[in-house]
């Protein structure tokens, strides 16, 4: 493996598990030092451990603007720069219409929408000028999925930010692009079923829309990731790159 990224120093929110850990991993193979957040420190740890050299873990949670600011301090501490923005950390929960609370609401749109916003704009002032900011957004902002009204509104406000801040950061020479992974194997899709068995039949009801009959694994989109975060893209901004096996292409 190349290494494409040899040099950056790059920060993942949600960087402890999934999409987040497997695109840490391969950030670090291809020669970046990475900063990852999450939730639980457990965890956190665990991930430090994995991904094993040119990392730092902090603790965080999106929705807290004060936990922002600690990540911006310590990452200002650290390394004093940044070149690549991985905004990954979310949360899926879904509801029927005629059952959203407002506690699902604000929590959804706090991690997903707010917690992003202010991710990307409290580290702006020592974000590199021709760096690259990747927005993970979904399908669900362009497919019409039962039961996700407020998680695909959220994730449609975040394909909206890679189009207006591709215009709000062009003068610093800053790409921003969304990807949109389908169903990709990760643990947040066991934890949207009661059980193993529910889980197996939600994974197998899933496979049958997919054009490509599988599942996506983390790597996959890990790889996506890579390559809008290096100059291999370096024409590309403003776009919504799909992950997901054809699904919300046919």
């Amino acid at each position: 493996m190349g290494n494409k990224l040899e040099g950056k120093i790059a920060v993942i929110t949600g960087g402890n598990s999934g999409i987040g850990l497997a695109t840490a991993k391969r950030f670090v193979t291809e020669g970046a030092y990475v900063f990852i957040t999450g939730r639980r420190q457990k965890q956190l740890d665990l991930a430090v451990s994995e991904i094993g050299k040119n990392v730092i873990g902090i603790q965080s949670d999106v929705s807290n603007l004060a936990d922002i600011d600690k990540l911006y301090n310590t990452v200002k501490d650290e390394k004093n720069h940044i070149d690549i923005i991985f905004a990954n950390a979310g949360i899926a929960q879904f509801a029927p219409l005629e059952k959203i609370s407002e506690e699902h609401f604000v929590k959804i749109f706090s991690i997903n929408v707010k917690g992003l916003l202010f991710t990307v704009q409290t580290l702006l002032p020592i974000f590199q000028e021709g760096g690259s900011i990747i927005l993970n957004a979904s399908i669900g902002s362009s497919k019409g999925i039962e039961e996700s009204s407020v998680y695909s509104a959220t994730k449609a406000a975040v394909r909206s930010f890679a189009r207006t801040w591709t215009v709000d950061l062009r003068h610093r020479k800053i790409r921003v692009n969304a990807i949109s992974p389908g169903p990709i194997d990760t643990p947040i899709f066991s934890n949207l079923t009661q059980n193993e068995e529910q889980s197996e039949q939600f994974k197998k009801n899933i496979v049958n829309t997919v054009p490509m009959r599988r599942m996506g694994n983390p790597d996959e989109v890990a790889k996506v990731v890579s390559f809008l975060a290096s100059d291999d893209s370096s024409y590309i901004t403003g776009i919504e790159l799909f992950v997901d096996g054809g699904l919300a292409q046919i």
